[in-house]
Formats: structure tokens, sequence, C-alpha cells
């Protein structure tokens, strides 16, 4: 098969992070570090010809997110514009700051979905994991979303200190009346980067989800749709990054830069900016978008791959981030010459969950996980 860089029909989805401002602390954020860089954010203005564009060019979904998008105070504006435009609307949110009012203006806005995160089915254990109290919080605002009649996804972050307790989690969800429930093993990148020897799981861990994953499916086929992202580190191929770089999906972060994937703050390419072009040129034209399109631009073993078409490459900020080469084979691949970063990586996880759960043996009153300490996500300062 050919080599192709061809690019494709317009985008499905648009990924809004309208603000990097958020209440939560939580140790697996995978937000850039550099939080200053983002100060400046699009005006509602702005973000009215960003929706205009995006809808011109295919888009369908739009997803809003951040940081916590609720802290913008246009939020209602943003959702109101975009549901004039025909883009199906889902709100991705912590829930703090969802108010009854807040809610009520957002439904009448024509916001079509809500989608909460969830650190754990503890509330000391969320409330830790967090960084600030809000599992309550968080429940409540569940139970007010299915009082409105939206539908309703729960998120939850999967790492060493709540996967094992995966079963309640899918159980809190049940009680909560989740139509959808998304467990997402740990991406890392910014913070979840710098905590990921205390983050990884064992492969036993993972091993026991996945068994509690199949049960529950089946047991709940119907009522609740349980979507089950596999981690990374413990696969034997990579994932296609986004469905594809730049094939799908675009994301704009909230200076007005536009992105392949979330991930890719950090990649030493030229930027791309809705101060500077059209989303169209930058979808169709830009270094950015077009770099690592199809797969034209890939080295050996994937150049070969019967699976190029399937993965393309894995993903480039993993590449990156493991290797400092966007280029190279995600090291995921088993295929990969750089794969002994990831082997290298899950030893020490095992090692390091082995160590806590013999200090949790060792003190049967334990009731939240040890772990290594974690580096909470800071507060990044507000916009002037």
């Amino acid at each position: 098969m050919e080599a192709t860089s061809r690019p494709p029909d317009g985008p499905f989805g648009l990924l809004a992070e309208l603000t990097y401002e958020c209440p939560l602390h939580c140790p697996y954020c995978s937000n850039p570090l550099a939080l200053a860089d983002y100060r400046e954010e699009l005006t509602t203005a702005q973000w009215r010809r960003v929706l205009a564009e995006a809808a011109e060019l295919g888009v369908l979904q739009l997803h809003l997110s951040g940081g916590e998008p609720l802290r913008r105070r246009d939020l209602v504006e943003i959702v109101h514009r975009a549901a004039e435009r025909g883009l199906y609307t889902n709100l991705i949110t912590s829930a703090l700051g969802l108010s009854p009012r807040r809610a009520e203006q957002l439904r009448a806005a024509g916001l079509d979905h809500v989608q909460i995160s969830v650190q754990a089915d503890d509330p000391a254990l969320s409330d830790r994991l967090a960084g600030t109290p809000s599992f309550e919080r968080k429940t409540a605002a569940a139970r007010l979303v299915k009082e409105l009649g939206w539908p309703l996804t729960l998120n939850v972050v999967l790492h060493r200190h709540n996967i094992d307790r995966i079963d309640r989690v899918l159980a809190l969800a049940e009680k909560l009346a989740a139509d959808r429930v998304e467990l997402a093993n740990t991406q890392y990148y910014g913070w979840a980067w710098r905590n990921r020897r205390e983050l990884l799981p064992s492969t036993d861990q993972l091993r026991r989800a996945e068994a509690v994953v199949r049960a529950a499916r089946e047991r709940l086929k119907g009522r609740m749709e349980i979507i089950y992202v596999l981690p990374d580190y413990h696969g034997r191929y990579p994932k296609p990054c986004m469905g594809g770089w730049g094939r799908r999906q675009l994301t704009v972060v909230p200076n007005g830069d536009v992105l392949p994937c979330p991930a890719a703050h950090a990649l030493p390419l030229p930027r791309a900016s809705v101060h500077e072009h059209s989303l169209a040129w930058i979808w169709e034209r830009s270094p950015l978008f077009t770099r690592f399109r199809g797969t034209a631009w890939m080295p050996e073993p994937c150049r070969s791959c019967d699976r190029r078409e399937l993965d393309f490459g894995g993903c480039r900020c993993q590449a990156f981030q493991l290797t400092g080469d966007a280029a190279r084979t995600d090291p995921v691949c088993h295929l990969s010459p750089d794969h002994g970063i990831v082997v290298e990586a899950v030893r020490a996880a095992e090692e390091a969950v082995r160590a806590d759960e013999g200090a949790v043996r060792a003190d049967d009153d334990a009731v939240l996980p040890r772990g290594g300490v974690l580096t909470p996500r800071p507060h990044p300062s507000r916009p002037a």
C-alpha cells in the first residue's frame, strides 16, 4: 500500500478548551505545565467566530472543556451560539459550579450532554485525589443533570490508587443512573508525567479491572454503556493518535492555538493559531496538521508495517515524551526500537505496587492506598 499524506475530509469533533483555570488539583492532569502561557484567553466574540468556522468546516460535535469550562462567565453564550450553528454540545466538567440556576440557563441555551469527572467512589479518596472537597458536590450535580433530562456520562481517570475499586466505581455510576461511563487509564503528559511512577498500575491490577469491566458490561447491557480505554504502556500495539493525526479531531486551547490533539503543546512544531489563520487553513494546510498526517512521514518499522493504516505509528506526543523525537515509532509498540523505555517504566511500577500492597497489609486500619507522594496540579491565576 502506498504511503499517503492526503488531506482528509473535515473534522468530526472540536475540543474547545475554554480555560485552564480549574478548582481541582488532580495529580494526573494532562494539561500543560506552563499555565502562564494561556492566561490571555479567547474572547466571547473570538469563540463565536471559531464556532462558525468549525461548523462550516464540517464539525458536528463540540466538547467544551478546560480546566473547568464553568469558570467562563460566557459559557451560556458559547453554548447558545454553538446550538445555533447546529453543533451537538457536550460539557466536560468537574461539576463544581453547576448550580441549579446555571444548569437551567445551559439547558435553555441548548446544551445537549453533560460529562462529569469522578475521581473515586469513596468520598475521602475522591477528595484526596481531587485535592479539594468535591465528592458530595459532584454526586449532587450528577443527580441534577438527570433531573433536567440530560444524558449523563461519568468520566473516571484510572491509575494505581483507584483501579482496584473499579467495581465500586461502577456501582456508584449505576446508583447515579449514568447513561455512559468512561473508564480511561491515565495519559502521561503534564502533571501526570511528573507523577507517572506513583500512578502507573501493575499488570495484575489491570487484569483484575478488565475482568470486572467484562462482567459489568454483560450485566448492564442496554442500560449503561461502559467505555474502557486500555493503558498505552501495557499494550502490544499503540493506539491511533486521535484516530490518526489531523484526521478526525482538532483542539482549540484557551489562547487560540489549534492542535491535532490536546497533548501536542510541547511538540517542536510551528504553531497554528486562530489569531492568524482560519480553522479551514489550519486544518487543510498548516505545517502542524500536515506534518504527521497519513503515512508518508513514517520511519521503519512503521513504513512497512501492515498496521500502518490502523494505528498510524501511534501517538506523536508520546513518542516525543519518551524519546525526544516526535517522528519515532511510538515506544509502546513492541516492534519499536525504543520499546525498552516502556518495559522499564512498567517494571518500576510493578515494584512500587508491591511495596504499596505490603504497606497496606502491615496496617489493617489503612483505608486509602499509600503510594508515593503525588504532586498536585496547582491553580492557575485567573486572567485579568
